[in-house]
């Protein structure tokens, strides 16, 4: 009767001053980095096998062993993959849990800053921005390294959609 609750119960004094988590009083945690980076790899490799008979055409484009050159490699299908790869980011982590394949088997999920499901648009927003950072010559790159510095580890993708990858 006269001992104090352990640590941590739910029947513990208030501590003062308290200030809630960001996400309410269950605040899940960010995801890790290694394991964001083979989720990727993981959907990278999901993607390419699902643009490889839209591309396979260019492939044998690039390097003629006939003539013994190299050719240009039309455009055209690069934006085709493009959308290929947007829609299947952008409608796995809609529609399910804001997880993609890789993300599922890395136990991670895109959730809002709020720690909200991330929902349509902003999952819209994050992919949009990701495939044009993707595009343009070394911003990809820039995208993806941002997690190594940014405390929230936050990609620049994240932080136009004010989303953040957590464990699910």
């Amino acid at each position: 009767m006269g001992t104090p609750p352990p640590p941590g119960s739910p029947y513990e004094e208030p501590r003062t001053p308290w200030t809630p988590p960001p996400f309410g009083q269950t605040a899940p945690r960010l995801a890790g980095r290694w394991r964001r980076l083979f989720a990727g790899i993981v959907d990278a490799v999901i993607v390419s096998l699902i643009t490889t008979p839209v591309t396979w055409d260019d492939w044998r484009a690039v390097y003629d062993d006939v003539a013994g050159a190299v050719t240009r490699v039309p455009a055209g299908d690069g934006l085709l993959v493009a959308v290929i790869g947007f829609l299947y980011y952008w409608l796995l982590q809609s529609y399910w849990n804001g997880q993609t394949v890789g993300k599922r088997l890395f136990g991670m999920r895109v959730v809002r800053e709020s720690g909200e499901p991330a929902g349509l648009r902003p999952v819209a927003l994050r992919q949009a921005v990701m495939t044009v950072l993707g595009s343009l010559c070394c911003l990809g790159l820039v995208d993806l390294a941002w997690i190594l510095f940014d405390p929230r580890k936050q990609a620049l993708h994240d932080k136009a959609a004010r989303t953040l990858v957590v464990d699910a």
